[in-house]
C-alpha cells in the first residue's frame, strides 16, 4: 500500500512538473502591422538570448485581443501586438475569462498609407475624398444616398479617370479601427447631413464601408494587398507605412491633406493619419512562461526601438525620447493598464 502511494505521488509530481514545463516558447498574436516588428525582436532574441525563437502570429489586432483574452492558463497567448489601444469591452472580456493583469507597452509610431503601384499615377487626396471613396452611404442633396462613385474623377475631376478599387483592411485589423478614426469620423463632421444625426445612425453613416465591390476587404496580412496592387496598377490599398518604406521599388504612398507619409511627419503627427503601436503582456505568465520578461527587454531596448534601432529598419518609427524612456520604465515594473 505505501509502495502504491509513493508511485501515485510520483506520477503526479511527474505530471505536475510536466505541466509547469509544457511550453517552454514564448506565444505573440495580433497586429499584422507590428508583426514584422515583433518577428524581427524575436529573431533577434532567440540568436542573443539562450531561449527559444518566440512564435509570432498575425491574427489581426481584433483576433488577437480575442485569443489573448480567451483563458490565463498556459495554452493561451503571453502577448498580443496592436496597431489600436485596447478597448474597456477586451478589458472587460479579459477579466471574465481570469486574464485580470494585463500591461500596456507603447512600441512607437506608424502611418497609415493610401497606397498604389509605382507605375502608377501619383495621388493627392484629403480625407473628404478617401470617405467618399470608400463610404456606403454619401450625403447628396440634403439626404444619405447609396455611394454614386464609380471613378476616382467622379469624386473630383482633377482626380485619375480610374475606377475606384480599393483594397482595405477587414474589421479584425487594428488598421480599419484607426482608419474610421482618422480618416471617415474626421471626415463626417464636414457633411451636414451627418453631423446633424445622433447614436447608431451617426455611426453607420460615419463608418460603414460600401459593399458593391469597390471596397474589397482584405482579412490577411498587408502582402495581399501588396500582391493585389502590383497585378492591379489602378488599384488603391490602405497599409501600414512600413510596408511602404520596405516596398519602395512597388508601390507609392499618396499626400493626405497635402502631407506625405515620410518618417519625419509621422514622427511629429504632421501627416494626419499617424498612430501609436502597441503590445499587451499577460504578467501572470512573467516568470512561468521561460524568457517573457526578456523579450520585453529585449523590444524595449534602444537597439531595437531606438532612432537607430533594428526596428527602424523596418519602418517602425521611434517614439520621442521621453515616451521611450517611461514606456521603458513601465515594462520593467508592468503595471496593469488603465484606460
Amino acid at each position: 500500500m505505501t509502495f502504491k502511494i509513493l508511485a501515485a505521488a510520483a506520477l503526479a509530481t511527474v505530471a505536475l512538473t510536466a505541466t509547469a514545463h509544457a511550453r517552454d516558447q514564448i506565444r505573440i498574436v495580433g497586429s499584422s502591422t507590428v508583426y514584422p516588428f515583433a518577428t524581427a525582436v524575436a529573431e533577434q532574441f532567440g540568436k542573443t538570448s539562450g531561449f527559444k525563437t518566440p512564435v509570432v502570429e498575425s491574427t489581426g489586432t481584433g483576433g488577437g485581443l480575442k485569443l489573448f483574452c480567451a483563458g490565463a492558463d498556459e495554452n493561451s497567448p503571453d502577448i498580443t501586438n496592436a496597431s489600436r489601444r485596447i478597448k474597456q469591452s477586451e478589458i472587460d472580456a479579459c477579466a471574465a475569462n481570469g486574464v485580470k493583469d494585463v500591461s500596456e507597452i507603447v512600441i512607437g509610431y506608424d502611418g497609415i498609407v493610401i497606397a498604389k503601384a509605382k507605375s502608377g499615377k501619383p495621388l493627392a487626396l484629403s480625407r473628404e475624398q478617401i470617405f467618399k471613396a470608400i463610404a456606403k452611404t454619401i450625403p447628396q442633396g440634403g439626404k444619405l444616398v447609396a455611394n454614386p462613385y464609380k471613378k476616382w474623377s467622379d469624386i473630383d475631376p482633377a482626380l485619375p479617370k480610374d475606377d475606384i478599387v480599393v483594397f482595405g483592411p477587414a474589421s479584425n485589423h487594428g488598421t480599419r479601427d484607426a482608419l474610421v478614426e482618422l480618416v471617415m469620423d474626421e471626415a463626417c463632421d464636414k457633411f451636414p447631413e451627418i453631423k446633424a444625426l445622433s447614436g447608431d445612425s451617426k455611426k453607420v453613416a460615419c463608418e460603414a464601408v460600401r459593399e458593391d465591390g469597390a471596397f474589397v476587404e482584405v482579412s490577411e496580412n498587408y502582402t495581399v494587398t501588396l500582391q493585389k496592387l502590383t497585378a492591379l496598377p489602378y488599384a488603391v490599398g490602405i497599409l501600414s507605412y512600413s510596408y511602404l518604406d520596405q516596398n519602395g521599388d512597388k508601390i507609392q504612398g499618396a499626400t493626405v491633406d497635402g502631407q506625405a507619409a515620410t518618417y519625419e511627419n509621422i514622427a511629429v503627427s504632421k501627416y494626419p493619419l499617424s498612430r501609436p503601436l502597441f503590445f499587451y503582456v499577460k504578467k501572470g505568465h512573467v516568470g512561468v512562461i521561460p524568457g517573457v520578461k526578456e523579450y520585453i527587454a529585449e523590444f524595449t531596448s534602444d537597439k531595437a526601438w531606438g532612432k537607430d534601432g533594428y526596428l527602424s529598419a523596418k519602418g517602425l518609427i521611434a517614439s520621442p525620447d521621453a515616451q521611450r524612456k517611461e514606456e521603458a520604465a513601465k515594462s520593467k515594473e508592468l503595471p496593469n493598464v488603465k484606460l
